[in-house]
Order: structure tokens, then sequence, then C-alpha cells
């Protein structure tokens, strides 16, 4: 399988090395742990992040329950856990510099390192070419 990123319309990167909600979050699972983020076609569509409340370190969150928020000149939205998780470090720079999610939400832009309570839930994600439908699909209308 190529591990080159997918391009959606030009515009939005999806990588290969994790699983997506149709809600535009992200989880890079690394054994019993995990990345969890937003993907950049979210942060593309926030455009200038100005604030983030990042989740409760040591606190359990059950799958699609608002775990952190990420504010906009725009608007304001919640990011929902992916799967049932405790969370376990939060990326506590994006509290001095929240549009490192804008820079690189795949990257530097992690919003919480979280242990998987439910590893059965991962199958329940999309896979990165149903995420980019679902991108395309959005955006299409």
């Amino acid at each position: 399988m190529s591990s080159e990123p997918i391009k959606v319309l030009g515009r939005y990167t999806v990588l290969r090395d994790r699983l997506y909600t149709k809600s535009h979050e992200w989880i890079k699972v690394i054994n019993d742990e995990a990345l969890v983020g937003i993907t950049d076609y979210a942060q593309q569509k926030l455009r200038n992040i100005v604030g983030v409340e990042l989740p409760e370190v040591g606190r359990r969150y059950g799958k699609g329950e608002s775990m952190a928020v990420v504010e906009s000149i725009k608007s304001v939205e919640d990011v929902y856990a992916p799967v049932t998780l405790e969370v376990i470090e939060v990326n506590e720079v994006l509290e001095e510099e929240p549009d490192r999610i804008n820079r690189d939400p795949y990257g530097d832009g992690w919003i919480a390192r979280v242990k998987i309570v439910n590893r059965d839930e991962l199958s329940d994600l999309l896979k990165p070419e149903d995420y980019a439908r679902v991108v395309e699909e959005e955006e299409r209308g």
C-alpha cells in the first residue's frame, strides 16, 4: 500500500497511517496508545484557530463524547473521542499556540495522547480512502 498522502480535490490532505471519523477527527494508533487530532479538512474549514480547550488528563471519554473544543475566528467546534479512550497527555503548547493545528494538523497540532479502552471500536472508524470520499461528498454538497 502506498504511503503517499491522499489529496482530495487538490486541497485537502488525508494521511494513510491513521483512521478517521465523519466528524473530522483522526486517530493514529501506536500499540495500545494513540494520538488524536482534527483533520486537515477540519482545520481549513475553521480557518484561523485562536483557542483550544484541551481534554482533562486522566479522564475517560466515551466514543463520540466531546473531549476538546477548538475555537476559530468564525466558530467553535467540539472535538469528539473517536473511540472510548483515556487521556494520558495533552498537547499543552496548543494553549499558547493554537494555530499549530492550522500549520500542522497531523503533526505538531495533535490534541491528545490517549490509551484506547475499547480496541473493537477502531473497526467502526473510516479508512483513509473512505474518509477522502466523505470530504469529497461534503465539498460537492
